[in-house]
């Protein structure tokens, strides 16, 4: 009897363990839901450098419970484990379209939506006189920049609405040689003693302008400097903000087309030598031959003596002008030439050795093409600066400004 009592006992405890087994296996390992990748670099996978291995890595998986098992056994789960996000591979990274579609600051239409508020213009210093005008070096704010410029105000009586006024767009100058006072004296000198306010804008990172000097063609930055002297410009107290023209020359033409077309505060334009072509031919610019300027270092990544880092960098995301026409075409004035806040006038050297006379001729073909009216005067065996016809061109500017700004 105490034979078999013992015998009962030990099946007793035999079946305690084996219950206790049961209860006691790990529960299948969970996967867990991983938060949000945060703003480090690491792999999402990857454990912090110094951290514990989270409990839910690494672990083995037990095997799955026999039938039996699991009918007469609640398997217990992981508390530091959490149910899987119905979600996609969170390591996955969607693949980029190419071309992009993605929105460019450059882009007119993207433009036309920013606003361009200027600032109140102040004067940092006073400079020797013209003829019949005082000379001022200004400054005014864009994009958060503190921009330099000449201001030039004339000395007669003010009309009753306030001076014209020209925004004068300078060519390329390398930034770290710009001075505000140097180059365009005589150009500066003849306008202004015609009776307007001029404000010639050091685009930022030129001169004493805060910024980085960004170039005109890949991105908005100088126009927009040059959008905000406007605004600027409408609010000095002696300037008609009725009656404000726009000047510009080789680079500064494109800031000048580019401006009338996103802006429609500009009554007329002038333009010298300006790169006005549309965005295909600007690009291909370094192809050609340019005798008077030394050849530049070709930057990091190939882009030819002449060549710009902005193109490589579109080309890389957006595709070639060939790639994707849209594109390009959404970033040139050229396209936008019907919105035109006004005449334009053109001049060109049919000999300049810096922008083929070509790209005022095609300019002037798209501009009839939109039912615009535009003038071009080409001047025969003269340079970029139009130097050796200066007088006759600008006779012919200061009549233009005259006829639309001062109705005369």
């Amino acid at each position: 009897m105490v034979r078999r009592k013992g015998r009962i006992r030990g099946l007793a405890l035999a079946a305690a363990f084996v219950l206790v087994g049961c209860l006691g296996r790990p529960a299948p390992a969970m996967a867990p839901r991983l938060a949000a990748p945060s703003a480090s670099t690491e792999a999402p996978d990857a454990p912090r450098q110094g951290t514990a291995t989270p409990s839910w890595r690494h672990r083995e998986e037990s095997p799955a419970p026999s039938p039996s098992a699991a009918a007469t056994a609640t398997p217990m789960l992981d508390p530091t484990a959490t149910l899987p996000a119905a979600t996609a591979n969170p390591t996955a990274t969607p693949t980029p379209t190419f071309p992009s579609r993605d929105p460019y600051p450059l882009q007119v239409e993207v433009m036309r939506q920013q606003t361009y508020p200027g600032s109140e213009i102040t004067i940092e210093q006073k400079l020797e006189p013209g003829t019949n005008y005082s000379r001022y070096v200004v400054s005014y704010r864009s994009d958060g920049y503190k921009i330099f410029a000449l201001m030039t105000v004339p000395t007669g009586k003010k009309p009753a609405t306030g001076w014209p006024a020209i925004i004068f767009n300078h060519g390329y100058i390398p930034p770290a040689q710009y001075r505000t006072t140097e180059r365009y004296v005589a150009y500066v000198d003849a306008i202004a003693r015609s009776g307007y306010i001029v404000i010639k804008p050091d685009y930022r990172g030129h001169g004493s302008s805060e910024g980085e000097p960004e170039g005109a063609y890949g991105s908005p930055g100088y126009t927009d400097d040059v959008l905000n002297a406007l605004a600027s410009a409408k609010t000095y107290k002696d300037a008609d903000p009725n009656r404000i023209g726009m000047w510009g020359h080789s680079l500064g033409g494109q800031l000048t087309l580019r401006s009338m077309v996103v802006s429609k505060d500009i009554k007329a334009g002038v333009i010298w030598g300006g790169v006005v072509a549309p965005y295909p031919d600007i690009f291909n610019r370094s192809a050609r031959p340019r005798p008077t300027r030394a050849p530049q270092p070709t930057p990091v990544g190939g882009l030819g003596p002449y060549g710009r880092p902005w193109r490589q960098e579109l080309t890389a995301k957006y595709g070639t002008p060939q790639q994707n026409p849209e594109f390009w075409a959404s970033i040139s004035p050229n396209s936008y030439l019907a919105d035109l806040s006004g005449p334009l006038q053109l001049h060109h050297s049919v000999t300049d050795q810096e922008v083929p006379v070509e790209a005022s001729q095609k300019l002037v073909e798209e501009m009839k093409a939109a039912g615009k009216p535009a003038d071009l005067y080409t001047y025969p065996g003269d340079n970029h600066n139009i130097s050796g016809n200066f007088t006759t061109a600008m006779q012919r500017t200061i009549a233009f400004f005259d006829k639309y700004l001062k109705g005369s």
